[in-house]
């Protein structure tokens, strides 16, 4: 596994947008193949849609008019250029107006994690300063997290049961969301908490961005080291951050637990912050990626030990919120 590759000239012209998805990738896909489908979730919060004309194929068009909840309405044409079930759509967002300068091109990927989905939207604009402008008049970047929430709460609600039972733990923060989620993704806040008691943080290279990476080493005090690596998948703040976890070595290499070698080599975390009147409840959600029946045997059974040590964990964070 690596990192997905940074194109800094494109990546100025786009605006990217992920989601990990609590369904597989048909369901997932067959959700923008549909206008009565479309309009359960397309659209950020309080918006609804109404489709004139909907052709899911290369070549076809979807005209639809979304309707905002101040009352004002906007005409909407897509075009398809290409369609990969269950794997890619691309498409041209065109403005009806006339205003080319406004066309932007879309492709939208579905990549599988196990029973979820990992969805990334790129859309990309004819300049950077096309694109900051779209973006600061219509607030994309949210309104394009709202709309993939809203697509989330679509398809898991018919996504089947997991096979594998996956590991929970929750706490509720007397701080901000935004203070709690700054502590999630900012190494410097990272490590005053998310070592195991008795470990220390010892080395910390972060490319915070969907497609980036976190590498950590820890020590113990008796100078036994421990490597791990996240690979992160979506960063949405104030409320998720999702990754895949895995254990390593100094070099970055991935590499088995070093005290338990049947554990999944590879791990999907999720993590989600909700405010609760300046509040926030943290969740933690943990299971296994690509597993075999033994490590999901192993996995199952260490429940109790992991729901310590993230005890640990959480108890170390009260503490340093409590210290700002």
């Amino acid at each position: 596994m690596s990192a997905l590759p940074n194109d800094a000239a494109l990546d100025a012209r786009s605006m990217i947008i992920t989601r990990v998805l609590s369904a597989p990738r048909e369901l997932a896909f067959d959700a923008w193949t549909k206008a009565d489908v479309l309009a359960k979730w397309f659209g950020p919060n309080g918006f609804t849609i109404t489709t004139s004309k909907h052709e899911f194929k290369p070549g076809g068009e979807w005209r639809f008019v979304m309707h905002g909840p101040d009352g004002k309405d906007w005409q909407n044409v897509i075009r398809y250029d290409e369609i990969v079930r269950p794997e890619r759509i691309a498409y041209r967002h065109g403005d009806p107006s006339g205003d080319g300068a406004k066309d932007f091109q879309t492709t939208i990927t579905f990549e599988p994690l196990g029973p979820r989905t990992l969805i990334r939207l790129r859309a990309v604009f004819a300049s950077v300063a096309i694109r900051d402008k779209v973006i600061a008049e219509v607030n994309a970047i949210e309104g394009g997290q709202q709309t993939l929430g809203r697509l989330d709460a679509v398809v898991s609600a018919s996504a089947p049961a997991p096979k594998v039972k996956p590991f929970e733990i929750s706490r509720t923060f007397d701080a901000p969301r935004e203070l709690v989620f700054a502590a999630l993704t900012e190494p410097k806040r990272m490590k005053e908490w998310l070592s195991p008691k008795g470990m220390k943080v010892v080395k910390q290279d972060m490319d915070m961005r969907a497609g980036g990476t976190y590498h950590y080493g820890l020590e113990s005090g008796t100078g036994q080291q421990m490597w791990g690596k996240f690979f992160y998948l979506e960063i949405t703040p104030p409320s998720r951050v999702a990754y895949i976890n895995v254990f390593s070595d100094a070099e970055g290499g991935i590499t088995r637990h070093p005290m338990a070698p049947d554990w999944p080599r590879e791990m999907l975390s999720l993590t989600t912050l909700e405010d609760q009147a300046g509040k926030t409840l943290m969740t933690l959600h943990w299971e296994p990626l690509n597993a075999g029946e033994t490590e999901i045997a192993v996995f199952n059974g260490a429940h109790d030990g992991m729901r310590g040590g993230w005890s640990g964990s959480m108890d170390q964070l009260d503490a340093y919120l409590a210290s700002l």
